[in-house]
């Protein structure tokens, strides 16, 4: 039989990114872009706060929940103020490991809580909506660079 510490250590496959966005000042607009580079403080451009919270990443999968909890039909990426959207692959089964992710390697810290600008960006409840859908913060291991559609894969424990 197997452990859990095993099972919870198996995915089924990589993901991808599938959005990147930059915050450029604190309460500025995203701006969406297709590449980006990652730098010991976060992402190049980004007004990231360095360590445990650099980047922030959030599951395409959970956007239309957040949208069904908001009575909306559709929430972008953008409102959310996360990063890196990713597809494929559940950021919580990655809690404290380390990714790949284009040529840089991230630590998932830990989930990454809903801001009070989720009213503002969702309407009211928009916070409580993404109360267990807001992602994942993570800190740089090895910068690099990174690329709509590139992969996202766990990597062995260090």
């Amino acid at each position: 039989m197997e452990t859990i510490a095993t099972l919870t250590r198996r995915l089924s496959h990589p993901g991808t990114i599938a959005w990147i966005g930059l915050r450029p000042a604190r309460r500025a607009a995203m701006v969406a872009t297709t590449e980006a580079t990652l730098t010991p403080e976060g992402l190049a451009g980004d007004h990231a706060r360095p360590g445990k919270r650099a980047v922030t990443l959030v599951q395409a999968e959970h956007l239309p929940v957040i949208a069904a909890f908001c009575a909306g039909d559709v929430v972008d990426a953008a409102q959310l103020r996360r990063n890196i959207l990713v597809q494929g692959i559940n950021l919580l089964a990655l809690r404290h490991r380390h990714i790949r992710i284009g040529t840089a390697i991230l630590e998932v810290t830990g989930p990454c809580a809903p801001c009070s600008r989720m009213e503002e960006a969702l309407g009211p409840g928009g916070y409580s909506a993404v109360r267990g859908h807001g992602g994942v913060t993570a800190s740089v291991v090895e910068p690099g660079r990174l690329s709509v559609g590139d992969p996202i894969e766990a990597l062995a424990a260090p």
